[in-house]
């Protein structure tokens, strides 16, 4: 009898496998459901953070869409904008004043991330924050991975007509970290990529959890439409990469940041942040982030902060 049983094993799986396929469109959604979790909400104390950000409207036509590539659609973004007080400075040097494109993660809107941004703000950047399709305000769709990849371009693009003489650098949090190595990817001109708690694939997400694998197996990644696979675009990055992790991220493993920073294969820094969470780190990690601003990317403004905060001045 149990061998019996043992032979229902294959036979049970199979049409397990033919059940998915028959409803792979339904199974793409969800996906992309799960993964993205598009929402107008905001994290608790977004809102406040927010006060005094400018809004910014990005029209653009997509190509993106439901999914797919297809007929170019008019598409919007809604987006933040935290000017920094350099920004309005004369006879800027082109090393001065940089502008930061942040890309957040999945859940929360663009409010969000306002937190964040000011941290970054802090930092010396001026920071465009934006929510992709679905998200917020920005034009309502079932987010992909495509049409997230289109949406950080567009922004991108957009930065790049406002601030032609500033240099510019990429920002991700969580999913937003693998849509912004695919966008520092694509691009010829960023100065720098900067991701926090970030991975290498939605696959080796899965998998990192206690019985993750058996979501998948023996399916594997075949029917993973959202693979969002930074690790094999993380190479391909013509800047230096700052890679921020906090040691006790429950979301993101630490381990997944260290393997996409391992698999980076220019200028790069990884800093794993003590008692860091997935919420907090940017937080608590502003001195590493400022240290590793200044010795990586050698920005101005921290390393001003630096020589501030030193016992020698």
């Amino acid at each position: 009898m149990k061998h019996r049983r043992l032979w229902l094993i294959p036979l049970i799986l199979l049409l397990l496998f033919i059940g998915l396929l028959a409803g792979c469109g339904t199974l793409d959604e969800k996906q992309r459901s799960w993964i993205f979790q598009p929402s107008d909400r905001s994290w608790w104390g977004g809102e406040s953070a927010a006060e005094g950000m400018s809004e910014v409207w990005i029209d653009f036509m997509a190509h993106a869409h439901d999914g797919d590539a297809g007929t170019p659609q008019s598409a919007r973004l809604h987006g933040l904008w935290l000017a920094h007080p350099d920004l309005a400075r004369r006879h800027l040097t082109p090393d001065e004043a940089p502008v930061l494109l942040y890309l957040h993660g999945a859940r929360y809107n663009v409010v969000g991330s306002a937190l964040r941004a000011r941290h970054m703000q802090a930092l010396g950047f001026s920071v465009l924050a934006i929510d992709y399709r679905g998200f917020g305000k920005s034009t309502a769709a079932l987010p992909s991975e495509a049409s997230a990849y289109e949406d950080a371009r567009a922004a991108w693009d957009w930065l790049a007509r406002q601030y032609p003489d500033r240099p510019r650098y990429i920002f991700g949090h969580s999913l937003g970290g693998a849509i912004a190595i695919e966008l520092a990817a694509q691009v010829p001109d960023e100065r720098g990529t900067l991701v926090e708690g970030t991975f290498t694939s939605i696959p080796d997400v899965v998998s990192s959890y206690k019985w993750g694998w058996l979501l998948f197996w023996p399916l594997d990644r075949a029917l993973i439409t959202q693979k969002l696979e930074a690790v094999k675009r993380v190479g391909q990055i013509g800047s230096p990469l700052l890679v921020v992790h906090g040691s006790e991220d429950r979301t993101i493993a630490p381990a997944l940041g260290r393997q996409l920073f391992e698999a980076a294969t220019g200028p790069k820094r990884f800093v794993l942040v003590e008692g860091g969470t997935h919420h907090n780190t940017n937080t608590i990690g502003q001195p590493q982030y400022r240290a590793a601003l200044a010795e990586l990317f050698g920005l101005r403004t921290a390393r001003d902060t630096l020589g501030a905060l030193s016992p020698a001045h």
